[in-house]
């Protein structure tokens, strides 16, 4: 069995920011609502929390940060997708129920 990590957003108490790390890399994330788009948007600071990308649109199915060059963004695909297949598109209707932040590497469990 394959399965893609997730990030669990509770966006009812959006916005909010969390650190996390990717290798040797630890960053801090920070989601927010765009209640007049309907559309979450996604910011990246680093350890010492100094923004890298702000306002970054969370869009089904692209990765995050996809059109910047920056050393100090992680080396790791974030994607906002639906495992289920009931949707695709990421707005408050959808994201944090089926719609869901994942890294975009699959990882085979062989347990």
């Amino acid at each position: 069995m394959s399965y893609r990590s997730k990030f669990e957003i509770d966006v009812d108490n959006v916005p909010q920011v969390f650190s996390t790390s990717f290798g040797n890399s630890t960053v801090s994330i920070g989601i927010n609502y765009n209640e007049a788009g309907d559309f979450y948007t996604v910011d990246l600071f680093d350890v010492q929390n100094n923004p890298i990308v702000t306002g970054e649109k969370l869009i089904y199915g692209k990765r995050l940060w996809r059109n910047y060059v920056d050393e100090r963004i992680p080396a790791v695909d974030l994607v906002p997708l639906d495992e289920s297949g009931k949707s695709n598109i990421c707005n408050r209707e959808t994201f944090g129920k089926t719609v869901f932040l994942f890294i975009d590497t699959v990882v085979e469990d062989n347990g």
